[in-house]
């Protein structure tokens, strides 16, 4: 199959050139526009995806990444784009803006999993189809992005422990991969819990964790040996809420009795657990259907706002109650 990029070798210019040449989406000299005809005729090259109702979905499987919650935020946008009658197509590998900036596979691109400082963000500007975010980046200049308030999430939960009495807290969060990548939600979820933390003057600290019931036990151990009086924790890592109430159990801690646990997590998770965890809802229904509306207004000719956060609400369920006296 003959690429865009093909086209714009045998022309002498950039692919980015040969999709303004092709679409009339910005100014190109004629010359410039002849010898890209000229590069499409000889190579026989057919654009895709423009006006095909494709949308890509670009999900890399990334070290770390928790795949359930991956899951479900792809069904979301699978859903909503169905009920405008367009097909997603799913781009697990870390080169999709790349495919789709590349071969015009899908009019448009929702991508997931951004990192604070994302190498992907260059080519997403200066893409010639429009692009959303399903996360936040420290520069969101140029972009359109749909986000929870990961960071007043964890300000709400810290807010909450602190209400019921706790003073000494922490953080259970994601694989240490998904820090070290600068995924924009764990490090703004760091960011909430830090400072609502400082303000009401409570002991923290800040942990990663892998989602298995092994890492969980080594954890808690780890946590109750530096912290002894720990009695209120903040998971952000939804496979690791399970494993980690069992591995609390273990070490003789009752929920909520001696430890009182909240999270950032979808409400359907929150609500089928064992014990009923007091969460920050993590909406990807509506992220998913979010990114899809903008994205077709964008398609459609109208312009998106920048930014969109979520607000973050806490539902307070049966795993936080009020620290006991002694405790």
């Amino acid at each position: 199959m003959v690429r865009i990029t093909d086209v714009a070798r045998h022309a002498g210019v950039s692919p980015s050139t040969v999709s303004y040449a092709l679409s009339g989406k910005r100014p190109i000299s004629a010359e410039t526009r002849r010898r890209v005809e000229e590069s499409v005729r000889a190579l026989g090259y057919r654009p895709h995806g423009r006006g095909s109702r494709v949308l890509a979905l670009a999900a890399p499987l990334r070290k770390g990444i928790d795949v359930p919650s991956l899951t479900r935020l792809t069904e979301s946008v699978v859903t909503a784009a169905r009920r405008h009658d367009h097909d997603v197509l799913l781009l697990t590998q870390e080169e999709g803006p790349r495919r789709v900036a590349e071969t015009g596979l899908a009019d448009g691109l929702i991508v997931t999993d951004v990192q604070l400082h994302d190498p992907r963000l260059p080519l997403l500007r200066r893409l010639d189809r429009p692009s959303v975010l399903i996360g936040l980046p420290a520069d969101p200049d140029g972009l359109t992005c749909v986000d929870l308030d990961f960071r007043a999430a964890a300000e709400a939960c810290v807010d909450h422990l602190a209400r019921l009495g706790h003073r000494v807290v922490a953080l259970v969060g994601p694989p240490p991969e998904v820090y070290v990548r600068g995924t924009a939600s764990a490090q703004r979820v760091i960011q909430g819990f830090t400072t609502a933390a400082d303000r009401h003057r409570l002991t923290s600290t800040i942990h990663p964790c892998e989602a298995s019931p092994t890492a969980a036990h080594a954890l808690t151990e780890q946590l109750l040996r530096e912290q002894p009086a720990l009695t209120g924790v903040v998971v952000h890592n939804d496979a690791a809420l399970t494993p980690l109430l069992d591995a609390f159990e273990q070490q003789g801690l009752r929920v909520p009795d001696t430890l009182s646990l909240t999270a950032i997590c979808p409400d359907d998770l929150a609500e089928s657990i064992r014990i009923p965890v007091t969460s920050a809802a993590l909406p990807t229904a509506e992220m998913g259907a979010r990114a899809v509306h903008l994205l077709l207004r964008e398609l459609s000719g109208e312009r998106a706002p920048g930014s969109t956060l979520l607000a973050a609400r806490v539902t307070e369920r049966g795993s936080t109650g009020r620290r006991r006296a002694g405790v």
